[in-house]
């Protein structure tokens, strides 16, 4: 028989709700205030109905599911026949189907064509904002957005492309584009041999009677194989080149593409990333021969910025479930959120949280303005340094945000864990931390304009605070001294690219954000004892209670 004290045994008290049924948009306030600053009022308008979707229970639950069950790899069907298809769980077309569908592929590219001031910039809020529902999604979503300027080289490819990959409707499944509503773009760069130095890539593209190519070789990752077509590099007789690769040709076969297998990776497990054979494979040539890395740049660049939007989702997401955490678990009397020192480890992660945002939709910002050569530039230095930067502090700043959790944030119910592995992800994909600091060195080096860009943009904070000054010219003088010697500089690129960025960030957060942020902002991280531990901030107890307050969820 049992008990009487079972059920009191069995009561599950002072466990924290799950952080669902909040809009992810109306509650990051740097997000929604960076929308309105750089757009408008209407566009946050616009972004209300995906931030109250990627808030939901469904979705959580959704995202989880698509986590749970990986993509499966089918390479021949029952009879022998050689079908390389790739199967997901019916979360995975969920979410997909809602991605496509609130515009987060490459709608903005036909929007911006349209007239819209702000597509880029919505797009950009939107992707943010979505990823707080599941990461690897993102992916084949992302590289749809980036295919376009890539595909204007050519303006025939780009008139038969660009429709399909800027429509809303989600259409997966392996048939020819023409009966297809939507279609999606991956990439194929990366091989065994090289990994990012494409140009020492191997696969052949043999010219063919007709003006078309077959490729032949092998792609070391390419996500997302059963998207419809992929931008690759192979080499042609005039070097390494950029080429149109469908995955159905028109007469519904198949291209002779083989899925040899789906990589088995730390995170970003939803996602399939596999390598690819070519042999005797359909292609037709994106731009000259020989300059496949300049064409295919254009693509790389884009997703640059989502790798920054990501990582700076996989933040907020991160933080809300931190602040949420601590803002309902007592512990030694007393709410955790009410712990001066656990007030100091959240704030400390909102204002990482905070600066990641600002700088990412400032970004997008420039995305949009097609005429102003400050914009331009600024794309040039300020990509590499935000994916350098942003997707650097992204691990860490995730991992201490489980911690907030304790044990409760190692189980995978959680998620938490989900956002831990996720995390090192984006500072790995479209170049590692070196590929970007050394980027950073070639604009630097080739493109004087890009530090005036830099400069301008820091310098419009210029006298708003002493410690941002002092940063600013801490930066140049360092820069001035590296210069003198190229092995220094080369040695020193990290150590630059980190202080350029965090400089930049820093401007906006005075420039934009409340007091008290950037107040925390610049004490830390411009000052020059810091050392990334998170938690350690030298800043009055009601500033930190204000950045808390500022950062935690509500739900209605």
């Amino acid at each position: 028989m049992g008990s009487p004290d079972r059920a009191a045994l069995r009561a599950a008290t002072n466990q924290v709700p799950p952080l669902v049924g909040h809009n992810v948009v109306a509650a990051d306030a740097a997000l929604t205030e960076a929308v309105v600053r750089h757009g408008s009022g209407a566009v946050l308008d616009d972004l209300l109905p995906l931030g109250a979707e990627a808030g939901s229970e469904e979705a959580r639950e959704q995202g989880r599911l698509a986590n749970v069950h990986h993509p499966e790899l089918t390479t021949y069907d029952r009879y022998g026949h050689r079908i390389d298809e790739v199967e997901f769980h019916p979360s995975w077309h969920w979410l997909m189907t809602r991605a496509v569908g609130h515009g987060l592929g490459a709608t903005p590219w036909e929007r911006q064509a349209d007239g819209d001031p702000d597509a880029h910039l919505r797009r950009a809020a939107g992707f943010l904002a979505w990823s707080h529902t599941e990461p690897g999604h993102g992916c084949p979503v992302s590289m749809t957005y980036a295919a376009v300027p890539a595909l204007r080289v050519d303006d025939a490819l780009a008139k038969e492309w660009t429709p399909l990959l800027a429509s809303t409707a989600y259409d997966p499944g392996l048939r020819p584009v023409s009966e297809k509503l939507g279609a999606l773009c991956g990439m194929g760069m990366t091989e065994k041999q090289g990994g990012s130095d494409v140009r020492a890539n191997v696969t052949r593209a043999v010219p063919q009677a007709d003006g078309t190519y077959t490729l032949h070789g092998h792609k070391w990752f390419t996500s997302a194989p059963m998207n419809d077509v992929f931008l690759v590099l192979a080499q042609a007789e005039g070097g390494v080149t950029c080429f149109v690769v469908p995955r159905v040709l028109p007469d519904a076969s198949l291209n002779p593409i083989d899925v040899v297998r789906l990589k088995d990776k730390l995170g970003n497990r939803s996602n399939a990333s596999s390598e690819l054979e070519f042999d005797g494979t359909f292609a037709l040539r994106l731009g000259d021969e020989g300059r496949g890395v300049r064409t295919i740049i254009e693509m790389v660049a884009a997703t640059r910025l989502d790798c920054v939007l990501g990582s700076a989702g996989l933040m907020r997401r991160a933080v809300s479930e931190a602040s949420w955490h601590v803002a309902h678990r007592s512990a030694f009397g007393s709410l955790l959120a009410d712990k001066p020192l656990m007030q100091n480890v959240v704030a400390d992660l909102a204002v990482e949280s905070e600066a990641a945002t600002v700088l990412a939709l400032r970004l997008a910002s420039a995305v949009d303005d097609l005429v102003d050569p400050h914009e331009a530039a600024l794309r040039r230095i300020a990509l590499p340094l935000a994916k350098f930067w942003v997707c650097k502090r992204t691990p860490a700043m995730t991992a201490e945000a489980l911690e907030c959790l304790g044990g409760n944030g190692y189980v995978e119910d959680s998620l938490m864990p989900l956002l831990y592995r996720e995390a090192p992800l984006n500072s790995v994909w479209e170049g590692s931390g070196n590929v970007n600091a050394l980027d950073v060195l070639r604009a630097l080096g080739r493109e004087p304009e890009a530090l005036d860009a830099w400069i301008t943009e820091v310098g419009q904070a210029r006298g708003a605070d002493t410690r941002l000054d002092a940063a600013i010219d801490q930066t140049l003088a360092l820069l001035g001294e590296l210069m003198t010697d190229a092995e220094a500089l080369e040695r020193g690129a990290r150590r630059l690219a980190g202080r350029m960025a965090a400089v930049l960030q820093g401007s906006l957060l005075v420039r934009f954000s409340p007091a008290e942020v950037a107040d925390v902002f610049c004490a830390s991280r411009l000052g020059p004892s810091y050392d990334g531990t998170f938690g350690a901030l030298d800043v009055g107890r009601s500033a930190l209670r204000a950045v808390v307050e500022r950062t935690t969820p509500t739900v209605a």
